[in-house]
């Protein structure tokens, strides 16, 4: 992103794309921008799989997953609603994902939405920016 990029959520900005640097539009497309949260992942702050981690300035998602428990779940690296829509979604819908997962959570649908964000990444279906 570039310097002037305002301190605000992607999907509440214009043209995200502006911000975007020629280096920065290739690490977003192909998912290499998450690479850094796996550090994360081995110090136990994040899983593999669960809700993705909202921005400081996301109160709206922070409050409807607190209202859902989905608070409750370590937030993972991909999840339900990226295998899903991922930038497509608003919000409401995301957390509604995200519910899923948590009511729904075991080996058998981490394994497959590990399998597809593999498939989503290599495709590169869902970015919207």
């Amino acid at each position: 992103m570039k310097t002037d990029t305002p301190p605000v959520a992607t999907h509440l900005m214009r043209n995200p794309n502006q911000y975007l640097t020629p280096v920065g539009q290739f690490l977003r497309k192909s998912s290499l921008d998450e690479l850094p949260q796996l550090f994360n992942i081995l110090k136990g702050d994040m899983s593999f799989v669960g809700p993705r981690p909202a921005l400081f300035n996301q109160d709206d998602l922070v409050a409807l997953r607190t209202e859902k428990g989905i608070d409750s779940l370590v937030p993972g690296l991909t999840g339900w609603a990226q295998i899903n829509g991922r930038d497509e979604l608003p919000i409401p819908v995301k957390v509604e994902f995200d519910e899923f997962y948590y009511k729904n959570k075991s080996l058998f649908l981490d394994f497959k939405i590990l399998f597809l964000t593999f498939v989503k990444v290599i495709r590169h279906e869902g970015v919207d920016h």
